[in-house]
C-alpha cells in the first residue's frame, strides 16, 4: 500500500505601521497564533522577535492602527534586502 503524506500549507497574515519613519512588520499563523514581529529603524536595523498570540490580536492591531501589508514586503525585511 502507498500512502501520500501532504503538508499543510500555511497561509500567512501580514500587518505594518510606521511609527516615526521606523516600522513594525508582524507575520501571523493563523492555525496556531505564532508570529514573527519585525521592528524596522529608520538606519536600516532589524530586530526579530517570535510572539505567541491570542484570539484577540486582531482586535490589537485594529485598535492601534496597523494595516494589512504584503507578504513580500514582510519578507523583504526578514531577509535584510530593504532599508
Amino acid at each position: 500500500m502507498y500512502f501520500s503524506l501532504t503538508m499543510a500549507k500555511v497561509i500567512y497574515q501580514y500587518f505594518k505601521k510606521e511609527i516615526d519613519q521606523n516600522k513594525i512588520l508582524v507575520r501571523i499563523d493563523p492555525t496556531t497564533m505564532e508570529g514573527l514581529e519585525l521592528l524596522v529603524a529608520d538606519s536600516g536595523q532589524i530586530k526579530k522577535n517570535n510572539r505567541q498570540f491570542d484570539e484577540e490580536i486582531y482586535e490589537d492591531l485594529k485598535e492601534d492602527e496597523f494595516v494589512e501589508a504584503s507578504p513580500m514586503e514582510f519578507n523583504l525585511y526578514l531577509s535584510g534586502i530593504t532599508k
